[in-house]
């Protein structure tokens, strides 16, 4: 499975007409999983229509082609914006995932999907009144994407795995036309299995629930539920090379040309103001921008390595995943 763009929390909508049921399930839930209930489906169908995001994709048509046909316009990708989504508040809000019941009385689970058939969210039915050719024939038809009876063993175990998948699938959709335009460049590590299981493996390890592509130098960052930023710098044989020449070029040291040449460091010059490449100014303390390259052979030889990320990269600091659960709990309380 490729590598999203970007990925981080969202909310699960549950939707059934049982208010005593929603108020247990959500209880029941993994703590770590955020969700919205509702047991009204008008009220749910005009949250989800006011909620769902914008495509968020950072492209632009740049202002002096604007004149010219569609297919003759240059279309600028504005990779920044993708991280700094880290920065929005409202991000953990994202109706990703609806769980929604059949039998309700306004209209049944299945009218209610088709109703929000045009919003990205991925749809599970979970119902003890379906049966099996309803849910088959409303999977064929593309209204639900996954289907769970809520008399199965081990339902809610199962719910839950099912809600992480779909989380998942749901940023690769949404990461489609960046990913096919970004691959063709700097970040063709976001197609290749080896080190997309390399980052899969450090967020599961490290505790990182949020990562995002970051442009300069390529590579990318994490976060944590507390907000604590994490880059993966990564590099290729090329750019490895290209860090040598530029340090070489601004007169570096050389036990640091040695070191880049060698392939015994990593770099990330992250100064406030720099463009991530050495300067003179770092001649004497070189040693604190670099750590040890680990290796990830794929589809082409990868090195990375780990850095924090200093404040100034942000222009506020990222709202954290532990707030929003906190500030959920009285919104759940009073419901």
């Amino acid at each position: 499975m490729y590598l999203p763009v970007y990925a981080h929390p969202t909310t699960t909508v549950l939707v059934d007409d049982s208010d005593s049921f929603l108020r247990s399930l959500s209880f029941q839930l993994d703590p770590m999983m955020a969700n919205k209930t509702f047991h009204d489906t008008t009220e749910a169908l005009h949250w989800l229509r006011n909620s769902a995001p914008d495509s968020g994709v950072p492209l632009h048509v740049n202002f002096d082609m604007q004149n010219l046909p569609a297919d003759q316009c240059n279309v600028a990708l504005d990779l920044e914006r993708i991280y700094r989504i880290a920065e929005q508040k409202q991000r953990f809000a994202t109706p990703s995932v609806l769980v929604v019941d059949y039998s309700m009385p306004q209209m049944n689970g299945l009218e209610f999907c088709a109703a929000v058939a045009h919003l990205p969210c991925k749809k599970i039915l979970f119902t003890g009144a379906a049966d099996e050719k309803i849910a088959v024939s409303a999977f064929n038809r593309g209204l639900i994407d996954r289907y769970i009876k809520k008399s199965d063993d081990h339902a809610l175990d199962l719910l839950e795995m099912e809600v992480a998948a779909l989380q998942d699938s749901y940023f690769d959709g949404l990461s489609d036309t960046v990913r096919d335009m970004v691959t063709q460049h700097d970040y063709r590590f976001l197609c290749d299995p080896a080190l997309a299981e390399v980052v899969r493996e450090i967020k599961r390890t490290m505790g990182f629930i949020e990562h995002y592509i970051f442009p300069n130098p390529t590579g990318i960052l994490f976060l944590d539920q507390h907000g604590k930023a994490t880059l993966m710098v990564i590099e290729t044989e090329q750019s490895m090379y290209a860090q040598y020449e530029i340090a070489r070029d601004s007169d570096a040291p050389r036990s640091l040309l040695h070191a880049l040449l060698e392939r015994r460091v990593l770099a990330f010059f992250s100064d406030p103001f720099g463009d991530g490449m050495y300067n003179s100014s770092m001649a004497e303390n070189w040693h604190r921008y670099c750590a040890a390259p680990r290796i990830c052979e794929g589809k082409e030889t990868y090195y990375w390595a780990l850095f924090d990320l200093p404040a100034h990269y942000f222009d506020k600091r990222p709202h954290t995943y532990a707030q929003f659960l906190q500030e959920l709990q009285p919104e759940i309380i009073a419901a």
